[in-house]
């Protein structure tokens, strides 16, 4: 009596041939809630952010040959110089919505929340049509990081840098998706875009992973629910 072969292996979760899926992702640009909060009295479009930060951060991508999901203020995409903050869909970007002006969601009622909407959608001023910077760097966010089992100290950039290449590692050898975020008002020294710089280098050039923007890859696990169980998400 002969032995059965053997199954098929399954089918690939992600596109040939590719073995795991990363999506690089920007958010918030950083003036537009300084400006909310009446904390930046200087002219509209001079902030770092807008005038060094989210340039630099282009470029490297331009350099890399990645394109990132931006999750940008719909009110900075009117206001930008250059429409900075909107440039994203020339690059083969794909730009998400953050708010109107970055708007702190859970202090909002539901006429808040409706008036942020309609904002950032009519014309003239609107959207047309743990693997985070902020965990590691921003001071408020101590407690979170201790309930992640980290220290409540800010964390340097080698830091964050060693924890996002170590993640990269362990989503390539599970087959996994990762999303990593840089938030441009935080890349305020050469050390942090060195870590984007470097990470971005990783990604870019390992034949393993697929970089693509958010929406291209949950239309793939859409498309393709036979090889994602009902917890995976993007």
């Amino acid at each position: 009596m002969n032995p059965k072969p053997p199954p098929p292996p399954p089918p690939p979760r992600w596109p040939a041939p590719y073995s795991a899926a990363i999506s690089f992702t920007m958010d918030n640009l950083g003036e537009a809630q300084d400006v909310l909060k009446g904390a930046w009295p200087h002219p509209i479009g001079t902030h770092p952010a807008v005038t060094d930060q989210l340039p630099r951060m282009l470029a490297l991508l331009d350099r890399h040959g990645v394109r990132a999901t931006y999750f940008a203020e719909a009110w900075s995409l009117a206001r930008v110089p250059g429409r900075r903050a909107g440039a994203g869909p020339a690059r083969g970007m794909r730009v998400a919505w953050h708010g109107f002006q970055h708007e702190v969601w859970r202090g909002l009622d539901e006429a808040r929340e409706r008036e942020s909407f309609e904002r950032s959608c009519r014309g003239g001023g609107g959207v047309g049509g743990a693997a985070v910077d902020a965990f590691c760097y921003m001071e408020k966010f101590g407690g979170i990081r201790k309930e992640y089992g980290e220290r409540e100290e800010v964390l340097s950039p080698e830091e964050l840098k060693q924890c996002l290449m170590d993640k990269i590692d362990d989503t390539v050898k599970t087959g996994g998706f990762m999303s990593i975020l840089f938030h441009p008002s935080l890349q305020t020294s050469e050390e942090k875009f060195e870590v984007m710089q470097d990470v971005l280098k990783r990604i870019s050039e390992d034949g393993e992973i697929w970089v693509a923007p958010c929406k291209e890859v949950a239309e793939w696990m859409k498309e393709h629910p036979e090889v994602f169980e009902a917890k995976d998400s993007v």
